[in-house]
C-alpha cells in the first residue's frame, strides 16, 4: 500500500479488478486483524450517496476477492465477523505493517542510545515506500489514511535526518533535505535539519538563506514568525557558535517542560483469579503498532458481577510501568442506582487537571475541552481506564485522537459503535471456569474450609453460576462464619427461592447488579426477559420468545438480541448454519422469574406458559407429520398453527429431524415442566411426538424420563387416555431394551385402558407391541393372534404406515417359523404399502424386512440391493439405529456371497455405530457376523468374537441368540456334544463354508 495498491504472490502479481474491490481490500488491509464494519466499507466506497444495494455490493466485492485469493491458493484471508469483515494477516506480509514495526523498533533503539542501529532501521522502514501511499485510490476515508501514512513517513524522515546529524553524516543529507524542504516548505523541522547540515558542510551563507526563505514564506502564507527552534539555530549560525560543531544532545535546543504524571488507578483486586486468555489478549494490544489518527481501544463487556472492573484494574496495574506519562481512571457510573451517568465534560475537567493543566486554562466549551485533551495526549503514552461506560456517546469525547495512548473501557453493553473505526480489541467476559471458581473461593474463604469436601466446593461454584461477584459473596460468608459448613451453604443455595437473597446481602450483591441492567431495558425487552424466565429449559430458540410474548419470530429475535447486548441472555453455540439459540445463567433466570411474579398478574404468566407449551407441541407434531407423511402424526385431530409461528414454520422445519435434534434436551424439560404443573395433555402429547426421534437416535434416557413424568401427571389429573398412551410408550421402551416380560406388563395395562377410552389406533399399537413380546419369547401363535387383531385396528383407523410395518413383522414371524415362501409376498406388500404413506421411516423398515426375507431365501444379490436401499434411506433421515441394522444385514449378505474383505469393512462400520448407540443386542449381532467372517477366513479371532457375542446376548436376555452364539463358538473351538461341529463325518472342524455357518445361525429359532 506504500505506493499503488499491489498484491504480490510467489508466482507474481495478483490482479485486483476494479476500484470498489481495491478500496474494500485497502480498508481491510489498513485494519488487518481487526473487524471493519460493513457501514465503514460502504462509506469508503461511496462517501457521498451510497446506493440502496450498497451492503449487498460490498458482500459481492468480498466474495469476488475471496475467489481471487483462492485461485492463488489462499482461502483463509478474508473472514466474516459481525458486523463486517476481518482480514487475517497470518503469515502474509503487509508493507504498512512492516513499515510501522521497523519504525517503532528504530525509535526504540534511538530512545536507548543505539543511534547507528536506529538510523539503519528507519532507513529500512522508509525504503518500503514505492510512491504516494494508496496511489490512484480516491475517497475520503482512503485519503485520510493516505495522509496519515504520509505524515508518519515525513516524521520518520526528519527523525532519521536528526540521527544522521548526530552521527556526523551531514554532507550526504544536504541534497535529500533540500528536496524535502522544497516539497514541504512549511515543515520547520526539515528546514532546521537542512540549515544545520549546510552549516556543518561549510555552507554558512546557504544555511542563512534557507532561514530567510522560510521566514518569508511563513509570514506570507500563515502570518507567523518562525518557531523558537529555527530562530535559535539562526542566531547560533550568525554567531558561529561552537555548539553547532557537535551533535546536539537531548534537550539542547528546546528543553521539555516538567509535566505532571497522574497515577489514578485503584488498588489491585485482592485474590484476582483466572482470565489468562483475556490478559494475554490485552498484552498483545501493547505490541501492535500505534495509529497516528486512531486510538488503540479495548472494551470489556459482560453482565453485572462478572468481573469487568477487576480485570481492567488488574491488567492496568500489571502494565502501568509501560505508560510513562501516567494512568487515568474514571468511573462513568453508567449503571448506578443512585447517580446519573457522569458527563464526559466533567471527566475531561478532572483529567486535564491531573495532566497539569491549570484550572483557568481549561475551556468551558465541551468540544474545546475534548480538543485540548486530545492535543495533550497526542505526544504522550498514557493509559486510560474508563469504567462502567453507558454508551458510545459518553465514551467518545474521552478518546485520544491517536498516538501511543491506550484506552480500556468496561461496559455491560458491547459498544458496537467502536467496532472497525476504533476498537483494536473486544472482550466479552464470561463467568469463570470451574477450576477458577474453586480457586477464587479458596482464596477468599481459605483452603482449610474446602479440603474435606471437594464435591461441595464444586457445587457451590455451580450454584453461584461461577459469577465472580456471587463467588466473593459466598466466600466472604464462609470466612465470616466459621460455624457455617460448605455443605450447609450449598443446601441453602439449592433453594431457588432463597438463592438470590443469600447472594444479595443488604441492598447490594447480585440482585442489585441485575436490577440496574433490568431497569434500563426498554419496556418490551423487559417483558420478554421476565417471561423467558418462566421457562425451565436449558436453552431455547427465538420462536419460544415469540410464543411467550405472542409476537412474530423476527421481532422476538430483535428483542432477545437486545437482552444479549445487555448481558442478560447468552447466545448458545448452535453450530454453523443453524438458527441461534439462547440461554440464561441460572441466577439471571431466577431474577427474571422474580420480576415476572412481581410485575405481572399470575394469569398473564400462566397464559405465556400455555402459549410456550402449545408452540412446542405444535412444532413437534408438525415435524412428526412432515417426517411421517401422514395427516396427523399421532392419530389425533390437529390444532391450527399458532399465529406467531404460521409464517416461519417452513423455515423452522425445513429439516424436521434437525429441529427434533436441536430440541433434544429441551423437550424433556418442557415435558417435565408441563407435567409438574399438571398440564398433562401437553406433557404426554409432546412425549408421544418426540419418541420416534428418540428411538432413531437411541436417546433412551430422554424417552424414559418423558414417559414416566407424563404418566405420573396423567394419573394425578385423571387423564386416562394420556395414562394409557404413556403405559404403551413405556412398554415400547422395554421391548426396545429387550426386557420383554416387563414390556408385556406395561402393554397389557395400556391395552385395558385404551379399550375403555375407545382409542382404536392406540389399541392396535398396544397389540402390535404384545405381538413383539410374544415373538421374542418364541410364542408364534400368540404373536400371530395379536398381529391379526392389530392389523384390523390399523386398517380401521386408516393408519397405513403401521399397517405396512405390521405386514413386515408378519413376514418376520414366518421367517422365524422357517416359512420363507409365505414371508416374501408379505414383505413385498409391506414395501408397496409403506411407499404410499410417504414416510421414509416406514419405507426403510419395510425394505429392511424384505431384505432379510431375500437373504434367508438365498436371493443374495437382491438382498444386497435392498440392504443398500435401507442404508440410503436411513442415512438421509439421520437414523443411526436403522443405519447400523442395514450395515449389519449388508455385511451378512456379503460374507454369504464370499466377499469377506467387503463384509469386514461393512460390519466394522456397523460395530462403531453400535458402540456409539450403546446398543448391546445389536453389538452382539454384529460381533456374531464378524466372527463368521473370521471363521470363513480361517482366523483364530472367530472364537473371541463369538465369545463376546455370547456374553452380550446374555446381558440383554436374548437367550435364543445366545444359544446360536454358543453353537458357533463350540463349532470353531472344535467342541463336541450339544454344540459340536458339522463335518460330514461328524468330527469337529475348523474350516467352514458360508452355508454351514448359515445353518448354525438358523439352528436355534429366533
Amino acid at each position: 500500500m506504500l505506493g499503488p495498491l499491489t498484491v504480490q504472490t510467489d508466482e507474481g502479481p495478483l490482479r485486483i479488478h476494479g476500484r470498489r474491490q481495491s478500496v474494500v481490500l485497502a480498508m481491510l488491509l489498513l485494519s488487518a486483524d481487526r473487524v471493519v464494519s460493513v457501514d465503514t466499507l460502504v462509506d469508503a466506497v461511496w462517501p457521498d450517496s451510497p446506493p440502496t444495494t450498497a451492503r449487498n455490493q460490498i458482500a459481492i466485492c468480498v466474495a469476488t476477492l475471496r475467489k481471487t485469493f483462492k485461485q492463488a491458493g489462499v482461502d483463509d484471508l478474508l473472514v466474516t465477523h459481525s458486523p463486517g469483515y476481518l482480514l487475517a494477516s497470518g503469515e502474509h506480509r503487509i508493507d504498512v505493517t512492516e513499515f510501522l514495526e521497523k519504525a517503532e523498533r528504530g525509535r526504540d533503539a534511538a530512545r536507548h542510545g543505539r543511534t547507528e542501529e536506529a538510523c539503519a532501521l528507519l532507513e529500512e522502514a522508509l525504503n518500503q515506500w514505492r510512491g504516494p501511499a494508496l496511489d490512484e485510490l480516491g475517497g475520503e476515508r482512503i485519503e485520510v489514511e493516505a495522509v496519515r501514512l504520509e505524515q508518519i513517513r515525513l516524521d520518520l524522515t526528519e527523525e532519521r535526518a536528526g540521527l544522521m546529524l548526530e552521527l556526523g553524516r551531514h554532507r550526504v543529507l544536504t541534497g535529500e533535505l533540500t528536496e524535502l524542504v522544497k516539497l514541504h516548505p512549511l515543515r520547520e523541522q526539515s528546514r532546521e535539519h537542512l540549515m544545520l547540515a549546510l552549516y556543518r558542510s561549510g555552507q554558512r551563507a546557504e544555511a542563512l538563506d534557507v532561514f530567510r526563505q522560510g521566514r518569508q514564506l511563513l509570514i506570507k502564507e500563515l502570518g507567523i514568525e518562525p518557531g523558537p527552534g529555527l530562530r535559535q539555530l539562526h542566531d547560533l549560525i550568525l554567531k558561529d557558535s561552537p555548539e553547532l560543531t557537535r551533535p546536539p544532545t537531548v534537550g539542547t535546543m528546546s528543553p521539555a517542560p516538567v509535566r505532571t504524571v497522574p497515577a489514578q488507578l485503584p488498588a489491585d483486586i485482592m485474590g484476582f483469579t483466572g482470565r489468562q486468555a483475556e490478559m494475554a489478549a490485552l498484552d498483545r494490544l501493547l505490541k501492535e503498532p500505534h495509529r497516528l489518527h486512531a486510538p488503540a481501544v479495548a472494551t470489556i463487556a459482560g453482565a453485572g458481577g462478572v468481573g469487568k472492573t477487576a480485570l481492567a484494574v488488574h491488567w492496568a496495574s500489571q502494565v502501568a510501568d509501560r505508560f510513562p506519562d501516567g494512568q487515568l481512571f474514571a468511573d462513568l457510573r453508567g449503571y448506578d442506582e443512585e447517580h446519573a451517568p457522569v458527563s464526559p465534560t466533567v471527566v475531561l475537567d478532572r483529567f486535564l487537571r491531573a495532566l497539569g493543566m491549570p484550572a483557568p486554562q481549561i475551556p468551558a466549551e465541551p468540544d474545546e475541552r475534548a480538543a485540548l485533551f486530545r492535543s495533550i495526549l497526542s505526544t504522550r503514552r498514557t493509559l486510560l481506564v474508563l469504567d462502567n461506560v453507558r454508551s458510545f456517546a459518553q465514551l467518545r469525547p474521552l478518546l485520544p485522537g491517536g498516538g501511543q495512548s491506550v484506552v480500556l473501557a468496561t461496559s455491560r453493553e458491547t459498544l458496537d459503535d467502536l467496532t472497525g473505526d476504533y476498537t483494536a480489541l473486544r472482550i466479552r467476559l464470561r463467568v469463570l471456569a470451574p477450576a477458577e471458581a474453586t480457586t477464587l473461593l479458596t482464596k477468599i474463604a481459605g483452603a482449610e474450609r474446602f479440603g474435606s469436601d471437594p464435591v461441595a466446593v464444586e457445587q457451590l461454584g455451580a450454584l453461584c453460576d461461577r459469577l465472580p461477584l456471587a463467588l466473593r459473596i459466598a466466600g466472604a460468608r464462609l470466612a465470616a462464619k466459621p460455624g457455617l459448613s460448605v455443605r450447609s451453604l450449598v443446601d441453602r443455595l439449592r433453594d431457588q427461592r432463597r438463592r438470590l437473597d443469600i447472594l444479595s446481602p443488604g441492598e447490594g450483591g447480585v440482585r442489585a447488579g441485575f436490577r440496574l441492567t433490568y431497569r434500563d431495558l426498554r419496556p418490551e425487552a423487559a417483558l420478554m426477559y421476565r417471561r423467558l424466565g418462566l421457562l425451565r429449559t436449558a436453552d431455547f430458540a427465538a420462536w419460544a420468545g415469540a410464543a411467550v410474548l405472542e409476537t412474530d419470530v423476527w421481532h422476538a429475535e430483535e428483542l432477545m438480541d437486545q437482552l444479549v447486548d445487555a448481558q442478560l441472555l447468552e447466545v448458545s453455540d448452535a453450530g454453523p448454519g443453524r438458527p441461534a439459540r439462547y440461554r440464561f445463567q441460572d441466577l439471571l433466570r431466577l431474577f427474571a422469574r422474580e420480576r415476572a411474579e412481581a410485575d405481572e398478574p399470575p394469569a398473564e404468566c400462566d397464559a405465556a406458559l400455555e402459549r410456550a407449551f402449545a408452540a412446542w407441541l405444535w412444532l413437534a407434531e408438525e415435524a412428526h407429520r412432515r417426517l411421517d407423511g401422514r395427516a396427523y402424526p399421532v392419530g389425533r385431530a390437529g390444532v391450527p398453527a399458532p399465529a406467531h409461528l404460521a409464517e416461519s414454520a417452513d423455515e423452522l422445519l425445513a429439516t424436521p429431524s434437525d429441529w427434533f435434534e436441536s430440541e433434544r434436551a429441551t423437550i424433556p424439560d418442557v415435558v417435565a415442566h408441563a407435567a409438574e404443573t399438571d398440564r398433562a395433555r401437553y406433557a404426554w402429547a409432546l412425549a408421544e411426538s418426540a419418541v420416534p426421534h428418540f428411538e432413531t437416535r437411541n436417546y433412551l434416557e430422554e424417552w424414559q424420563r418423558c414417559a414416566e413424568l407424563s404418566l405420573a401427571s396423567a394419573r394425578r389429573t385423571g387423564d386416562r387416555r394420556g395414562e394409557a398412551t404413556m403405559l404403551r410408550l413405556l412398554g415400547s421402551l422395554a421391548i426396545y431394551q429387550r426386557r420383554y416380560e416387563q414390556g408385556e406388563g406395561w402393554n397389557v395395562a395400556a391395552l385395558r385402558l385404551l379399550r375403555a377410552t375407545g382409542d382404536v389406533r392406540g389399541v392396535a399399537l398396544a397389540q402390535r407391541n404384545l405381538a413383539m413380546c410374544a415373538r421374542f419369547q418364541g410364542d408364534w401363535d400368540r404373536a400371530l393372534e395379536y398381529c391379526r387383531a392389530a392389523l384390523e385396528g390399523f386398517h380401521e383407523a386408516g393408519d397405513t404406515g403401521n399397517e405396512a410395518h405390521l405386514l413386515g413383522f408378519l413376514a418376520q414371524i414366518e421367517l422365524d417359523r422357517g416359512q420363507v415362501e409365505p414371508a416374501l409376498p408379505l414383505a413385498v406388500e409391506a414395501v408397496a404399502l409403506s411407499r404410499r404413506t410417504g414416510s421414509v421411516r416406514a419405507e426403510s423398515q419395510s425394505v429392511y424386512r424384505l431384505a432379510e426375507v431375500r437373504l434367508l431365501a438365498g436371493e443374495l444379490a437382491e438382498a444386497a440391493v435392498s440392504f443398500r436401499e435401507v442404508l440410503q434411506l436411513t442415512r438421509k433421515e439421520g437414523d443411526r439405529v436403522g443405519e447400523a441394522h442395514a450395515l449389519r444385514g449388508l455385511g451378512q449378505t456379503q460374507w454369504s456371497q464370499g466377499l469377506l474383505a467387503a463384509a469386514g469393512e461393512t460390519l466394522q462400520q456397523a460395530l462403531e455405530i453400535t458402540k456409539e448407540l450403546a446398543d448391546r443386542f445389536l453389538y452382539a449381532r454384529v460381533e456374531t457376523d464378524l466372527g463368521c467372517v473370521a471363521a470363513l477366513d480361517g482366523r483364530d479371532e472367530a472364537a473371541e468374537r463369538f465369545g463376546r457375542a455370547h456374553a452380550a446376548f446374555g446381558e440383554v436376555g436374548a437367550q435364543l441368540w445366545r444359544a446360536r452364539a454358543a453353537r458357533l463358538l463350540a463349532a470353531v473351538r472344535g467342541d463336541g456334544g450339544e454344540c459340536g461341529g458339522v463335518g460330514g463325518d461328524g468330527a469337529p472342524q475348523r474350516s467352514f463354508t458360508a452355508d454351514q455357518l448359515t445353518l448354525l445361525l438358523a439352528h436355534a429359532p429366533d
